[in-house]
């Protein structure tokens, strides 16, 4: 099943820009709402982590497929609904060229249907997405299936920018696209730095780091020069929050002014956290979020102090 037959629920970014919402009608600012982030789902990776075998398991993915409609049973319960959900990356576990991988995509596409129509999605590249060291036909590939790899948007206000992160992890079989995404960026910082929006917000998969900026170089970060030289671009901007993934555990510290959130999985857990998602408010002056389990959010719902925060114009 290809995403475009998926119907209405995928509204794929197109242009670099997402289809669901209008420029003109959602540049201004018109009180608080709230939108929902989620992260790796990655189906295939909780039987693979299991055997031991993260390179080449992955050949059932029962469990994320229960967890995924999980989330999106509790999301549609929602009331206001949420904007949009958005998923930052590594969607399904196999890599490109691996086996399973079209099985795993067709398989989250037929759970992701599921999702209220009202409520757009917003998928963010990671690196099991799009590899490791991504190449044009990788990314050629991602377009394909899931919409541009990079993108902006507007709600009520606020300028959304979806980045690929592996170019920033390995470009170097596709520099030119690293460039391309590079200068873009550039373009939509100039936007947001001239105070034409309430706030700006990134999404992407890789976090620029887990706890602070001047931690040590790992997988789950990105390299110290990097980070730091991403981090001015976006506080000189006055970018309030970076939202990714990557991590499978909750993290994040604060450089600035600026907001680093690590959210946890959807799917399979590295560390001491549930299967969950984050619940975030964006108001006037501020963005605030909250990690919720699965659990939590399908019996309880959002907490009222984070409701009440929506009821401030």
């Amino acid at each position: 099943m290809s995403a475009a037959e998926v119907g209405g629920v995928f509204h794929r970014a197109r242009g670099r820009t997402l289809d669901a919402f209008s420029a003109e009608k959602e540049r201004e600012w018109t009180g608080p709402f709230y939108f929902i982030q989620g992260a790796d789902p990655q189906f295939g990776l909780m039987k693979a982590w299991s055997t031991g075998d993260c390179d080449n398991g992955g050949d059932e993915w029962e469990q994320e497929i229960r967890l995924t409609e999980q989330a999106i049973q509790a999301i549609n319960k929602m009331n206001p609904k949420p904007r949009f959900f958005v998923v930052c990356g590594d969607l399904i576990h196999a890599m490109p060229g691996a086996p399973w991988r079209k099985e795993q995509t067709e398989a989250l596409q037929q759970v992701l249907r599921n999702v209220d129509s009202e409520i757009p999605l917003v998928l963010v590249s990671g690196n099991h997405d799009v590899g490791n060291t991504p190449t044009p036909e990788t990314i050629a590939e991602f377009q394909q299936t899931w919409g541009d790899d990079y993108f902006s948007f507007w709600v009520g206000g606020v300028l959304f920018l979806v980045l690929n992160s592996q170019f920033l992890f390995d470009a170097s079989r596709c520099p030119a696209l690293k460039q391309a995404q590079d200068q873009w960026l550039d373009q939509q910082l100039s936007t947001a730095g001239q105070q034409k929006c309430q706030h700006a917000i990134i999404f992407q998969h890789i976090p620029l780091f887990l706890q602070s900026i001047d931690e040590d170089d790992n997988y789950f970060n990105l390299t110290k020069t990097l980070r730091k030289e991403m981090a001015d671009k976006f506080t000189k901007a006055g970018v309030k929050a970076v939202f990714s993934g990557h991590y499978h555990r909750n993290a994040g510290g604060t450089y600035q002014n600026l907001d680093m959130v690590v959210s946890s999985a959807i799917g399979c857990q590295l560390g001491k956290d549930t299967h969950g998602l984050r619940v975030v408010v964006v108001t006037a002056e501020k963005i605030v979020h909250r990690y919720y389990s699965l659990d939590e959010l399908t019996e309880n719902g959002i907490e009222d102090d984070l409701m009440d925060l929506m009821k401030k114009k």
